[in-house]
């Protein structure tokens, strides 16, 4: 007897979800129902920002399959059609045609929830004006688009200095607009440690773009025909043609909260392995993925909310095999991410200070300085590598990396040993690739471990 399986969201986790799950069951065995509010599927939202200045030239470019290629693979993908209520008791969703109005009910067999996360929009007066943009969807991307394509002034204020945030502000930079990015905390990057963030303050500021932190918005002010015309902190007000949100987003679990489902203390989903939700309500009925669903930090052992599309590829593929009869599951995280402004990178894994006292861990911490290849070698750049160990047993508990053409990518050398729960001094002996033109003959991050093992050392860890 046939199944259905309903999906909820049509972009990374969601769409993920289906295509695995068909790939192991026919249409015969399972039919699956899709349902999208928007109007593209599978994009992703982590170009926008590089459309947006130019670097990548075309919106479809940021599409990895379109609503056609999907129904072509039996997938029955309903667009501009959004799901207003779960009803895990009769095992059913209500969802309405944006475009006619008209609402039915889809019984489902099994549910996958992957509405994905909502952009933080602060309630301020003027934050509905003409000129106020967030950068969620293509569709916003293009509405900023068309916004500086239109508009003749060249002044642009970002609010917010998180991974959006300084990514905007290079886009709008590259636009050749006067840049302004205002900051609530003391350093851009607060997902990095302050005296990391300072040195990509400090780069901000030296590539032009004026990074005001301490900064609380009040309000959005507008001019005579409406539109934005600055925006206000408690201290100072900066004129803007166009105003950028980068402020940050939460987990869009609105419907799942409504059905009875669990939520976490950061507003996801809460799922086991299998990406399976929990409790009884859902039934072993329901799978959730994606920005929706809060994840297992590896390194701290607490639930965290992570909105990276990263993830929610690998939930969609856990869920799609597991909907679809076979197994797998998503064991947790540890918090890798990078990003960059101009040419300055900027990466980062495992816990910060913070993070780290607050779940009671004692912990050493190192910097160095180094280069991406041998200091002699021709484009040999500067690097900034800090190192969290963990005192008695030196178990490594962070990397943050903040430097120029090659930095980033290092991290991922910190994100495989918090996997394996290596220790600093284990890590002295990892036998990486070495070159003049690659790396130093001893790698930053192994340099950063081998002072870390000093640092250990030195407490009687």
């Amino acid at each position: 007897m046939s199944e259905r399986l309903v999906v909820i969201g049509g972009d990374a986790a969601g769409m993920s979800a289906a295509s695995q799950a068909r790939r192991l069951k026919a249409p015969e065995e399972l039919e699956i129902v899709a349902f999208e509010r928007g109007s593209f599927t599978s994009f992703s939202a982590c170009g926008i920002p590089y459309w947006v200045g130019g670097e990548v030239s075309a919106r479809d470019d940021l599409i990895a399959r379109t609503p056609e290629e999907h129904r072509a693979r039996a997938i029955d993908l309903r667009m501009r059609t959004e799901v207003m209520e779960i009803d895990p008791a009769r095992r059913r969703v209500r969802s309405r045609d944006l475009a006619s109005g008209t609402e039915e009910w889809t019984a489902y067999d099994k549910l996958v929830i992957a509405t994905g996360a909502r952009p933080l929009r602060p309630r301020l007066p003027g934050i509905e004006a003409p000129g106020v943009h967030g950068v969620q969807t293509l569709g916003d991307g293009q509405a900023l688009l068309d916004r500086l394509g239109a508009t003749r002034g060249r002044r642009a204020v970002v609010i917010g200095a998180g991974y959006i945030g300084v990514e905007m502000a290079e886009a709008l930079l590259h636009r050749g607009y006067e840049v302004t990015a205002l900051n609530r905390g003391e350093q851009p990057m607060s997902t990095l440690d302050p005296d990391m963030g300072r040195l990509v303050g400090d780069a901000m500021s030296g590539m032009g773009i004026a990074m005001v932190n301490d900064a609380e918005v009040t309000k959005i002010l507008t001019g005579a025909d409406g539109a934005v015309r600055a925006v206000a902190t408690e201290d100072a007000e900066y004129p803007a043609d166009v105003v950028v949100l980068g402020i940050g987003v939460r987990p869009e679990t609105e419907l799942a909260r409504a059905a009875g489902l669990p939520l976490g203390e950061h507003g996801g989903l809460l799922t086991d392995l299998s990406m399976r939700v929990r409790g009884p309500v859902a039934d072993g009925a329901i799978w959730a993925g994606g920005d929706c669903v809060e994840v297992l930090d590896l390194v701290s052992g607490q639930q965290r909310h992570i909105a990276l599309g990263t993830h929610a590829n690998k939930h969609g593929q856990v869920i799609g095999s597991n909907v679809g009869g076979g197994y797998a599951t998503f064991p947790g995280v540890v918090g890798t991410a990078v990003s960059k402004v101009c040419d300055l990178e900027i990466a980062r894994t495992g816990l910060r200070e913070k993070d780290a006292k607050a779940v009671g861990l004692r912990y050493e911490t190192v910097t160095i300085e180094s280069t991406s290849r041998a200091g002699y070698y021709p484009g040999a750049a500067p690097m900034t590598v800090k190192m969290l160990a963990e005192r008695r047993t030196g178990r490594l508990l962070g990397t943050q990396i903040v430097g120029r053409e090659g930095a980033a990518k290092r991290v991922d050398v910190a994100a495989v040993a918090l996997t394996a729960r290596m220790t600093v001094e284990q890590m002295t002996a990892l036998d990486l690739g070495y070159a003049p033109p690659f790396s130093p003959v001893w790698d930053p991050v192994l340099v950063a471990a081998r002072k870390a093992v000093t640092a250990v050392r030195g407490t009687g860890g």
